[in-house]
């Protein structure tokens, strides 16, 4: 059934991580151990905390968030992250890349449906249904156009 040397790639944009984690930071302020547990909302179900820790130092790096230490007197001190100004810009620019990659997915799959017909359109199940769908638009959604703002609801919307 699969052609030579090809695989169906399934799955989310390369660097979908970092974009998660501008999300997250824009909603708010957050400890790296937080980070972990509501990135699996956005679709990224097994992350590796050491991946997650190297991708916050590489984007503080990179000037996109900036982080201090939190000291308690509950426990050691944790280093909390928050998104910077170009790190907003790059949040931005990430929403019109996801709003034009459901639009060209919802083209496929109306396109893909015409053909396939009723048996084949729920192979996939569940899961990936809401890829291009409602549960997608909540990533990129009216939700988030009032982060953005007027100048970035134009860029690549549907």
């Amino acid at each position: 059934m699969r052609a030579r040397g090809e695989e169906p790639q399934g799955g989310l944009p390369r660097n979908y991580l970092r974009a998660s984690l501008l999300l997250l930071l824009a909603e708010t302020p957050a400890h790296g151990y937080d980070l972990l547990e509501q990135i699996g909302g956005l679709g990224l179900s097994t992350v590796d905390p050491g991946g997650l820790y190297r991708a916050l130092r590489v984007m503080e790096q990179d000037g996109l968030v900036e982080s201090w230490w939190e000291h308690s007197n509950a426990g050691p001190a944790r280093r909390s992250y928050r998104l910077t100004d170009e790190g907003s810009e790059w949040l931005h620019a990430w929403a019109g890349t996801l709003r034009e990659g459901r639009r060209f997915l919802s083209a496929y799959l109306e396109r893909y449906d015409t053909i396939a017909g009723p048996a084949y359109q729920g192979i996939a199940g569940p899961a990936y249904q809401g890829i291009a769908g409602p549960a997608y638009k909540n990533i990129a959604g009216p939700a988030y156009k009032n982060i953005a703002g007027p100048a970035y609801q134009g860029i690549a919307a549907p």
